[in-house]
Formats: structure tokens, C-alpha cells, sequence
């Protein structure tokens, strides 16, 4: 989801570690006890230290100890979290760096201190508009330093500018994952700004000079469509790889050793690991397992379920894989409404009872709330200040801060003093580029594979099973060789190449590491105006297909070689209601529509009373048109422009109009699925030529 990005400029105060602890000290004195809660697991006493292991095999022994405790904690109690608590405050527009409205609520700060990579360039305190990306990198480091000193975890996400088409992270266009892997032209511009992160975890030392460590939780969302890392505008391949290229920048080439990797798609996934795993980089390179999911249902029981349901499914892959599970983001959607607005006021309460009712769900170690920009965006309520009451929900959030399930900054114990030791870290050898499923439109492909932790290792390619050619070491550390396509790339069709790197221990003995992708070759189909899919193009290759599409929500796409409306292929389109009440998918445009008048589609319902709403995207503006589903007879729609009209929830354009000039300006098209008749929780509708004319 889209967040609020602060225009506002921020002063760094220059103080000494000492006096900032001094001075958060007395606050939290001033500000009341903290929680009844009793301290959370404390370090191991007179036993042997607790084997850890980390994608960073050289990680501090303070960051192994943080992965220890998180470990400890789970199913004992959850750690709570706030974005920039200290940074913004509804009861302090002007924070002087004590602001936050957790403390001023209930008297102690959040465990968990969230901080974003938009900091660095001015777009969020405490970084500020014109500074250089080093300046707001020391002011970043500052907000580390400060919310360590109160005994607090630091975590920092990211939403990265795009690099390839010179937007924001909200920017979709450019293929931009490709163009910062190793070889894209965009990749300088890229590593430029992993530096700075470098640069951060370096400088972010304890007032004894030990480095903190810190929550690492970078390209997070993918599986929706609104980022430019994520589904629709890049492949499932291209993002595993470019969050391992980010993990082995800052691990191998940059020496960061206090980061912990997090994973941290969005929800839900109706509780199936499968779709949670889709996008999932690999064991090496993840520490914590996380989702993010925020409740547009006023704290539902439907809602409920769908979080116990994934956040079980989570911790059992964490169990199952050796790592943390956590709950990374999560918040009323779109913040918390106005006093009188929010019909569940147990909302914060009733999470946690619902976590603790399941014994797997209950094992999350954390989960973090979204930031306090101000009265008109903030997920933690507030308590009265000036002649503003407080709000509805401060009373329920006492609650949940005074339950002895949930940590705060002041139940935190004994959490980088760990007595551990680390797990070797395991070799890992993967293709680089091309992706699995990259088209390659040349006449050659540079493969690259990185291979970490092989010893002496000598590495070759296939294509098709054909004869093995050698790889060679390149500057960068990869092991790369040219790819000549026969016979010039001038139809489609497809190679498999597979890479082998072997180890040399001089002992007779060799281990060997193989890696492969599927690579299409040849021009991409020519996209025709107006079309939106006819399902032809995939060659029937459901994972193509799937590719091509973002979901919303738990459901699955296949071709159907059975009901469709012309053609060798339709859409079937399988739905699940049972934690969910829409669920949706769509796909980029990109197109000018402004000579069309209709949009026509064939579907074929399933007599559920499922409705469906087509939704366009034109000129930043989404406007549905509304279809009901009944019977099981084949529909031709053919639904006019002109009664398409903005989402429910867009005020901001409410009574625009899907003109010429707006469809002249098409960006995406999505088909949502309503639940209908009752007791119908799943089920198939069958979709075909989606066509404006």
C-alpha cells in the first residue's frame, strides 16, 4: 500500500550519546510505569551457548544474540512495534526527538523501532529535503542510536526510487528489477544506494563500539502491484535474485555483518505456504519470515481468522526452516479513523487474543504498526493533548500494552548479550542472469553465476543438454560466459541452460552445485491496442500466465482448454472466500484507449452469486464497473465507459468521469471477484477475451 510521505524538513539536534540517554531516561520516568508485563526470556545461565544459524555466517555476536532472543520469545509473548515512534507524533507536530505517541499513551516505548530507506533521501524524518544521501544517512543513524539506547530492536524497511525509470517506488515503469541486476545499465545507480545502507549498518555503533544490529527488511510487498519490485512488473525469478544480489552486496562485498534478512510479502494466503513461498529468495538468504496485512474490515471475524490462518502457516515454516516468524507490518487500512468511526474498540486486544488462540500463530515474535504522520494518518491511537480528546481506541491499547503476551522497550531483557555460537554457512551457487524465464531478445545472453563458498571451484554451462562450455571468473566475482544463439534470434522458442559449479579440495573428492533457467527466446507477442488478453499468448504455459498477473487476496489462474469463448484457451479463475470476502487479479496496460466506447469480456459463472467488478486504471484514477454473476450460462459483456465510475473508496475523485482524456491514459486492468450467495466459500468462474472496442 501507498504511505504518506512527509514534505516537512527536519533539524538534527547535535547531542551526545550520553545526554540522549539521559535525557530518554527521564522520559520514560516522567512518563509513567511501564508494563506489568513480566521480562521476557532472559540469556542462557551456565549452559552451553545456543548453536545460530544466519545467512551471515560472520555475524556479530551481538546480532547472532538478537536472533536468539527472538527465537526465545516466540510463544512466550509478542513484541510490539511502531514506525518512526520517536520521529511523529499526533500530540507533537514538531517532535525535538522524544516525540512519540506510544510512550505518551501508555508510558513506555515500542520494542521495536521501525525506520525507512526514505530517510536517506529527505522524503521522512529525520532525513531532510536537499541533503546530500550521506548527511541523511548520519540522521538515520542517530534515530538507531537513540532508540538502542532505550533498549529497542531496530528494523529498517525500504522503498526504493526507481533506479531505471527515475521515479519514486511507486513507479512501475522501466523494467526495473532487470536493469539493476548485474550488467543492466542501471546497476551503479543501484549499488550507489546499497552503499548507503552499508554506510549506515557500519556507523551505527552502541556508546561502548559495538555495532547494532539491525532488521533488515528490504523489497517487501512483491506479491502486489503497486511497487516496481512488484508482481506484474517483474518475474518471480528476477525478484528472488535481486534480493539475493542484496544480501550478497552487503554481506560479501560490503562486510555488513549486523543485518538480519526478513521476507515479508503481503497477505493473505489463506493460510497455504505455496503461494507465500512463490516469490521466496531461499533458506540462505532469509532470517525472518514475515507478511504484511492490513485489516479493511473494521477487525472482522473473517479478517481474524485470515490472520491466525497465516500467521500459523508462517511460523511453521519458520519452524520447519530454522527462522523467526513475525507479523512485519500490519494496521487498520488506511489508518485509524476519527472518534465515533471505528466500530471494533477491542481492535488492538482482539489481535492479540486471536494470535494467542492458536499455538502456532501465537509464535510470531513480532508485530509492527505503521507510523503517526498526523491526525489525518496514524495507526496507534493517541492520548488527550491541548483540547483534543483522546482517541476512541487509547483505552483498548492500554489494554494490549498492559497484557502480559505483548513486549514493550521496557519488558526487554538480556537481548544482545546472548551467549551463542555461529552455524558455518553453507555454500549456495545460483544463475544470476539470465532468470528463469527472462526473455532474451538478442543474439547472445551473458550468463553469470555466483557461487558462494565453494573452494577452488571451477564452473561450466549447458543449453538443452548440449555439451558443456567453460565459465570464467570475472571482476565482479561471478563466473560468466557468452551465450551464442544459433541461428540469430529471430522466432520464439526456448533453451534451458544449466550451470555446474564444482568444488576442488584437492582430496579426490568434489562437490558439485547446479543451478538452471528456462530462457524465452525471441521477440515478446506484439501487443495489440485494446487488448487486454485473449489467453492465446502463453503457448498454454500456466506459469507464464501466472507470471503475467498480480493477485489480490487467495485465488489461482489456469488456461482452460474446455470453456472458453474462441480460440484454443480461456482463463479459469479459481477463488476462495473462506478467510476472505473479494479477491482479485490484474495486469499492466500501458495502452491509449481513448478511441474505445466498451469493454467486452466473455465469462462463464459458476451459479454462486459470485459478482465481479472490472476495474481500470486511467490516469491514476480507478474506476469498476460493476457485473452479477448468476446461473451457469455463458455472459458477453459488453460494458459501456461511460457508466464506469471511481472506486467506493476513492474520494478524492468521486463523480470523475472514464472519458477519452482519461482512457487515453490507461495503466492497468483488473477483474475482482465478489463473495455472493451464502454458504458458497469457493468455486471457479471461466473468463475469455477481455477486449476494448
Amino acid at each position: 500500500m501507498l504511505r504518506h510521505e512527509s514534505r516537512s524538513s527536519y533539524r538534527r539536534r547535535s547531542v551526545t550519546a550520553l545526554v540522549v540517554v539521559g535525557a530518554l531516561a527521564a522520559a520514560l520516568v516522567s512518563a509513567g510505569p511501564a508494563s506489568a508485563a513480566p521480562p521476557a526470556p532472559g540469556a542462557q545461565r551456565g549452559g552451553p551457548p545456543v548453536a545460530v544459524d544466519l545467512v551471515d555466517g560472520s555475524a556479530t555476536a551481538e546480532t547472532r544474540s538478537l536472533f536468539a532472543y527472538l527465537q526465545s520469545v516466540r510463544g512466550t509473548g509478542i513484541l510490539f512495534g511502531h514506525q518512526h515512534t520517536t520521529d511523529y507524533a499526533v500530540t507533537d507536530p514538531a517532535p525535538a526527538g522524544l516525540a512519540s505517541d506510544v510512550r505518551n499513551g501508555v508510558g513506555d516505548f515500542p520494542a521495536i523501532f521501525g525506520w525507512d530507506s526514505l530517510i536517506l533521501t529527505g522524503d521522512e524524518r529525520p532525513g531532510i529535503q536537499g541533503a546530500s544521501l550521506e548527511e541523511n544517512a548520519e540522521l538515520l543513524v542517530d534515530g538507531i542510536q537513540k532508540a538502542d539506547a532505550l533498549g529497542g530492536i531496530n528494523t529498517i524497511s525500504a522503498h526504493f526510487p526507481n533506479f531505471a525509470a527515475g521515479g519514486r517506488y511507486n513507479d512501475t515503469g522501466g523494467n526495473a528489477v532487470r536493469q539493476i541486476l548485474p550488467g543492466g545499465p542501471d546497476n551503479a545507480a543501484f549499488l550507489d544506494y546499497l552503499d548507503a545502507f552499508a554506510d549506515v549498518a557500519s556507523k551505527s555503533v552502541d556508546e561502548s563500539g559495538r555495532q547494532i544490529p539491525i532488521i533488515f527488511r528490504p523489497w517487501h510487498e512483491n506479491n502486489g502491484g503497486w511497487f516496481w519490485w512488484g508482481a506484474g512488473h517483474t518475474t518471480s525469478a528476477e525478484y528472488q535474485e535481486i534480493f539475493r544480489y542484496t544480501v550478497e552486496y552487503l554481506r560479501d562485498t560490503k562486510g555488513v555483518h549486523n543485518f538480519l534478512y526478513a521476507y515479508s510479502p503481503n497477505g493473505t494466503f489463506g493460510g497455504t505456504d505455496e503461494t507465500y513461498l512463490k516469490t521466496y529468495p531461499g533458506d540462505d538468504f532469509v532470517d525472518i519470515l514475515g507478511y504484511d496485512l492490513y485489516d479493511g474490515t473494521n477487525g472482522s471475524q473473517q479478517w481474524l481468522d485470515s490472520l491466525v490462518a497465516d500467521t500459523a502457516m508462517i511460523s511453521r515454516l519458520a519452524d520447519e526452516k530454522g527462522k523467526i516468524s513475525a507479523l512485519t507490518e500490519f494496521g487498520m487500512s488506511g489508518a485509524l479513523k476519527p472518534n465515533g468511526q471505528n466500530p471494533d474498540l477491542q481492535w488492538y486486544t482482539s489481535i492479540l487474543d486471536a494470535l494467542r488462540s492458536n499455538p502456532d500463530s501465537a509464535r510470531i515474535a513480532y508485530a509492527q504498526t505503521w507510523a503517526n504522520f498526523g491526525l489525518e494518518q496514524h495507526y496507534v491511537p493517541y492520548p488527550a493533548f491541548g483540547t483534543t480528546p483522546e482517541h476512541e481506541l487509547m483505552q483498548d491499547f492500554r489494554a494490549f500494552h498492559a497484557d502480559p503476551a505483548s513486549y514493550f522497550a521496557g519488558d526487554l531483557t538480556n537481548v544482545f548479550d546472548r551467549r551463542t555460537t555461529p552455524v558455518k554457512q553453507q555454500p549456495s551457487v545460483h544463475i544470476v542472469t539470465p532468470t528463469d524465464r527472462q526473455r532474451v531478445t538478442g543474439t547472445t545472453a551473458t550468463i553469470r553465476v555466483s557461487a558462494t563458498g565453494v573452494r577452488k571451484a571451477s564452473a561450466t554451462y549447458t543449453v538443452d543438454g548440449g555439451p558443456a562450455q567453460p565459465l570464467a571468473l570475472d571482476e565482479q566475482g561471478y563466473y560468466t560466459g557468452t551465450y551464442t544463439i544459433p541461428d540469430g534470434n529471430v522466432e520464439a522458442r526456448t533453451a534451458t541452460v544449466r550451470a555446474t559449479v564444482t568444488e576442488g579440495n584437492g582430496r579426490g573428492s568434489k562437490a558439485t552445485f547446479t543451478d538452471s533457467a528456462l530462457l524465452l527466446l525471441g521477440p515478446a507477442p506484439v501487443a495489440v491496442p485494446g487488448v487486454v488478453d485473449t489467453f492465446e499468448g502463453y503457448s498454454g504455459d500456466d506459469v507464464t500466465l501466472d507470471e503475467t498477473y498480480t493477485s489480490a487476496g487467495v485465488n489461482s489462474i489456469a488456461h482452460s482448454t474446455e470453456n472458453r469463448a474462441s480460440g484454443s484457451y480461456g482463463l479459469s479463475y479459481s477463488y476462495d472466500f473462506t478467510s476472505q470476502s473479494y479477491t482479485g487479479i490484474g495486469r499492466t496496460v500501458d495502452q491509449d484507449w481513448s478511441g474505445f466506447t466498451t469493454l467486452d469480456a466473455w465469462m462463464l459463472p459458476d451459479d454462486s452469486g459470485t459478482g465481479a467488478t472490472l476495474q481500470v486504471v486511467a490516469d491514476g484514477i480507478y474506476f469498476e464497473y460493476n457485473v452479477p454473476l448468476s446461473g451457469t450460462a455463458p455472459l458477453q459483456l459488453s460494458a459501456p465507459f461511460s457508466e464506469f465510475a471511481p472506486a467506493s473508496w476513492d474520494t478524492a475523485h468521486a463523480g470523475a468521469v472514464l472519458d477519452a482524456a482519461k482512457l487515453a491514459k490507461v495503466t492497468q486492468f483488473s477483474l475482482y471477484l465478489g463473495q455472493g450467495g451464502a454458504g458458497v466459500t469457493s468455486g471457479t468462474v471461466y473468463v475469455d477475451d477481455i477486449i476494448a472496442r
